[in-house]
């Protein structure tokens, strides 16, 4: 039992050659840092070509570890702040326990790749960043197929954007209207070529309009090109009545018409013809003016402009009725009858037969005798078309006037005439009775009853009275 409670020799002699190998590993431990508790963080970069791009590796919770940076080719680029890679492109911003941080200047498309970021711990970490390099188009060009179109056709438009990374997104309006449009995209190494093809047809609406390429690329905003459209299109005429500016065309009076007409190019051919028939000798026709100085019943018709232009010719037509001349009546004496229809009459005839020339309209309260000398005086001297439609309003509403008062008599008569032969039927309508049969119902024969019935023989006796 003793001696299994004391250990052997050779055991316990070594037991004291032990303890400085344990105080070795210690001190080896206490050297080299361990990774327990530190983390390695870095961001992805995207950055257009030419630009700068910065490179962030950080550790959280560090103790002084080793930061190291390296290049897609696992190139050192900054052991801490010291630089082994001869590219003075890469440039230290920040060293720090925590830090490592390297701006690289005038990026292109080769720097693209994962660069590493290494932290010497046991054991070591690692993680990798990735640098994006965008490329905005080198051109933008809007090809068309006409320079100028015709109202109608359908043009090609092409918009090309050439060299980005990655590929465009191309986009058309018309002014502020979006269009669609088909692309294409095609590939050269590590650049993207796109076209967009745009097919418009075109009005003369369209004339002047901006037609708007527009790209949509992360490595540039607001990038984009137009070209005006221009088109030629026939032209467009109108036809206006300079005189009469109001009103009907009467016999006897004046007809002045004017033809107006846009195209692109301008009309340079304009003419005046009557539709279905020959025009008039007395009918003046001067450029784009038409006169008749003197209307007739034979003025009748359809009179029409054409113009023309290097795309086509189109016209305008004016449809001319000549009414009768107004008639001249004498104005009536009654101040109050005058006065009281002539509002009514002016009102109706206005809205349905004629329009008032200039304005002109006679007051409810002026007498009617001194309503036609002033007014008519005063117009006179200032427009003579006036003067004929204030005298022309006025004997128009004594005719109408007149021809009220008459039917209102004649429908008034009637209906006393309807009233008085009502009251007349009603009054003699019934059934009626004599007494000429009475006292036969009980009668054997017809003499009996002829003698028995009142009024006749017997009744007749008893009637009779003597005179002595």
């Amino acid at each position: 039992m003793a001696g299994r409670a004391q250990p052997s020799g050779p055991a316990g002699s070594g037991a004291p050659g032990l303890l400085p190998l344990l105080l070795l590993l210690l001190s080896a431990a206490a050297i080299i840092p361990r990774g327990d508790g530190q983390n390695l963080v870095t961001e992805d970069v995207t950055v257009v070509e030419g630009d700068v791009a910065t490179i962030s590796c950080r550790v959280k919770n560090s103790d002084d570890s080793v930061i190291q940076l390296l290049n897609p080719n696992r190139q050192t680029i900054y052991f801490r702040d010291f630089r082994p890679l001869k590219d003075s492109r890469f440039q230290l911003v920040n060293f720090s326990n925590s830090e490592l941080r390297v701006s690289l200047t005038n990026v292109s498309i080769s720097d693209e790749g994962r660069y590493f970021c290494q932290l010497y711990t046991d054991p070591p970490q690692e993680i990798y960043t990735t640098i994006t390099v965008l490329v905005p188009p080198r051109n933008l060009v809007i090809d068309i197929e006409k320079e100028t179109a015709v109202e109608g056709e359908e043009i090609e438009l092409n918009c090309t954007a050439m060299a980005s990374r990655p590929a465009t997104t191309i986009r058309w309006f018309k002014g502020n209207k979006e269009l669609t449009g088909k692309s294409e995209v095609e590939r050269w190494s590590d650049m993207y070529t796109v076209t967009s093809q745009l097919l418009l047809k075109v009005g003369r609406e369209d004339d002047g309009v901006p037609v708007i390429c527009l790209v949509d690329h992360p490595a540039v905003k607001d990038l984009q090109t137009q070209r005006y459209l221009e088109v030629m299109y026939k032209p467009q005429v109108r036809v206006s009545q300079n005189y009469p500016l109001q009103g009907l065309t009467r016999e006897g009076e004046p007809l002045e018409l004017t033809c107006t007409a846009f195209g692109k190019p301008q009309p340079t051919d304009m003419r005046w013809l009557r539709v279905d028939d020959e025009m008039p000798q007395h009918v003046v026709v001067s450029g784009s003016n038409l006169l008749i100085s003197n209307l007739n019943k034979t003025d009748n018709g359809t009179y029409r402009c054409e113009a023309s232009n290097a795309v086509g010719k189109s016209h305008a037509d004016y449809m001319l009725f000549v009414y009768d001349p107004p008639t001249t009546i004498p104005p009536p004496t009654t101040t109050t009858t005058t006065t009281t229809t002539i509002p009514t009459t002016i009102t109706d005839t206005t809205a349905t037969t004629e329009p008032a020339v200039h304005g002109t309209s006679v007051p409810p309260t002026a007498p009617t005798e001194a309503l036609p000398t002033v007014q008519l005086s005063n117009a006179s001297l200032a427009f003579r078309p006036d003067s004929r439609a204030g005298e022309e309003g006025a004997i128009r509403s004594v005719d109408h006037a007149v021809v009220g008062g008459v039917v209102a008599v004649v429908v008034f008569a009637m209906l006393c005439l309807l009233i008085i032969l009502g009251r007349y039927f009603a009054r003699h309508k019934g059934t009626y009775f004599t007494h000429e049969a009475k006292g036969a119902d009980d009668a054997a024969d017809a003499d009996t009853a002829i003698i028995n019935a009142e009024g006749g023989q017997n009744n007749s006796e008893e009637k009779k009275e003597y005179f002595i």
